[in-house]
């Protein structure tokens, strides 16, 4: 059996995975992001040990950062036999990342804004 050096989330990364919920990011997305920010290409396992979630949890947190086109997945032939295995890497960077998140926020606060404000002439204009 050999020894493999593991990384695994500390207070920090646990820390940055809650505020980035706080924006509205699922924990499985939030988690798998936090452990993307370092640039490194990594694979679906190093994802699970590190934050803790199991396989599908991951790849529904890949696909849906597919999806928002954050995230390059590579698929990697093994030598020899057996199913290749797919790397991740972040397509953007973790600040351009969270600047998209913070735009979407401000956006939402106005859209409420501007229906609080609609809700209170509808009122005056019933009185």
């Amino acid at each position: 059996m050999k020894n493999q050096s593991v990384k695994v989330f500390d207070i920090s990364d646990n820390e940055f995975a809650d505020t980035l919920m706080g924006f509205g990011l699922k924990r499985n997305v939030a988690k798998t992001l936090t452990f993307l920010r370092n640039g490194d290409k990594v694979t679906s396992r190093d994802i699970e040990i590190a934050s803790n979630l199991r396989q599908p949890e991951v790849s529904t947190a890949m696909r849906e950062l597919d999806n928002l086109n954050w995230v390059i997945i590579k698929e990697v032939k093994k030598p020899g036999k057996g199913r290749p295995f797919k790397t991740y890497q972040l397509d953007k960077s973790i600040n351009t990342i969270i600047d998209h998140l913070g735009k979407q926020k401000v956006m939402e606060s106005r859209t409420i804004l501007e229906n609080i404000q609609k809700l209170k002439q509808m009122n005056v204009s019933k009185k």
